[in-house]
């Protein structure tokens, strides 16, 4: 892709919801780096301002404008009242990608498709969507509060995975064997979030892959995927993240079949989909770039800037053919597993040679209590190896993984 040409300097709003790493870290330092200004909109500006006063990045710091960023009426009234004319409306968010593309189509300005936006995040629309097209696309039934869980249990194929439809990070996901834990989930769930609406669809047998792919409307690139570990059942923690270079296989030319029936072709997207004996299986489609400090690890494993790339799109600038440089690069996540206190943690550290890098990032601190919840909310830290090889990345993330060490009393 060309740089980002002197016309398309000016206001870059970028709309967030909780503080994370990829906007602090990623979004923002890019945009600045790219000769933007940035507007940050978010219902968590204190939190922001927080961030940017005692952490580090506060020579990137944006303006900050608070914003009710989950209504696409007060986002565009925000934006109409600072400027007529920002360059580009953009976000990382789960939660704000339907908000957002409103916005960013009230404004004239490069953005999703705010229909795709709604049913990828809506679990339930995008599993109708599917099977409407396909009979043989993974099956899902929604519950409420209220509802006669008996009577639906009688519907349903055991076991089954229970989530919320709108949910992320492996939040309040079970595998459920039988109407006995069904209702048991449920209703532990909805003693704190009574309202929360619930889905319940077939657990599919085989290994967790993600695709991540970039498009400018018009053009749909592969990046490569994650072969993804998981913690046993019945929760679903992330608990490992393998790179996996490949750009075309029998397997991704399906996913990319669906994803392009589906709708999705701007900006970035993460695919979760699982492979079983009868094919690939689309499980997510997150319209946003993947989480957890994997977008990190792209611009590492592909050889360029992946946040100013992705910004870029949204700025109008052509997807030109992408070269990915196919290194090797491994996530381990290091997961709570009791209750406690955390009195001693390591600190974070980055270290790089001629072979490869290493990243150890610490999610929680000395004197942080755990309260496991068996969702990626766990995690204490995550550590990102990468180099020349497969061979090579493994055996430094053993070396790597020895040193992290946590102290933990009751």
């Amino acid at each position: 892709m060309s740089p980002v040409p002197p016309a398309q300097h000016g206001e870059l709003v970028i709309v967030a919801h909780v503080v994370n790493a990829s906007v602090t870290e990623g979004f923002v330092p890019a945009a600045r780096a790219m000769g933007l200004d940035v507007v940050l909109l978010t219902d968590c500006a204190e939190d922001y301002r927080r961030y940017y006063a005692t952490g580090p990045g506060s020579q990137d710091a944006p303006q900050i404008v608070t914003c009710d960023v989950f209504n696409p009426l007060a986002l565009i009234e925000c934006v109409s009242e600072r400027t007529r004319c920002p360059v580009g409306v953009f976000s990382n968010s789960d939660h704000l990608q339907t908000a957002t593309a409103l916005a960013a189509a009230y404004f004239g300005l490069p953005g999703k498709d705010w229909q795709v936006a709604y049913r990828a995040k809506n679990k339930a629309e995008m599993r109708r969507f599917m099977r409407d097209r396909d009979p043989n696309a993974p099956w899902c039934r929604v519950v409420r509060e209220g509802d006669d869980l008996q009577a639906l249990a009688a519907l349903i194929d055991f076991p089954c995975v229970i989530k919320p439809r709108e949910g992320v990070a492996s939040e309040q996901v079970s595998l459920v064997h039988d109407t006995a834990a069904l209702k048991a989930h449920c209703a532990a769930v909805w003693r704190q979030q009574p309202d929360l609406v619930m889905l319940i669809e077939p657990f599919l047998q085989g290994e967790l892959h993600t695709l991540e792919t970039l498009g400018d409307g018009k053009r749909l690139q592969v990046l490569g995927g994650f072969a993804v570990t998981l913690s046993p059942p019945p929760a679903f923690i992330e608990t490992e993240a393998v790179w996996r270079p490949e750009t075309a296989s029998p397997a991704i030319d399906r996913i990319l079949q669906m994803l392009r029936a589906f709708g999705v072709g701007f900006g970035a997207c993460h695919t979760e989909y699982v492979m079983t004996p009868d094919g690939p299986r689309i499980i997510e489609i997150n319209y946003r770039s993947i989480g957890d400090r994997r977008d990190f690890m792209l611009c590492d494993v592909l050889g360029f800037d992946y946040f100013s790339t992705v910004l870029r799109l949204h700025l109008g600038d052509r997807l030109d053919p992408l070269t990915p440089r196919g290194r090797a690069g491994t996530m381990r996540y290091f997961t709570a597993r009791r209750t406690g206190r955390i009195e001693q943690a390591p600190q974070r550290f980055r270290e790089s040679d001629s072979d490869g890098s290493a990243c150890f990032v610490p999610l929680r601190a000395a004197g942080d209590r755990l309260a496991p919840a068996g969702s990626n909310r766990d995690y204490l830290g995550v550590l990102a190896v990468t180099g020349g090889d497969a061979d090579s990345v493994a055996t430094r993330l053993s070396q790597y993984s020895t040193r992290l060490t946590w102290e933990i009393s009751e």
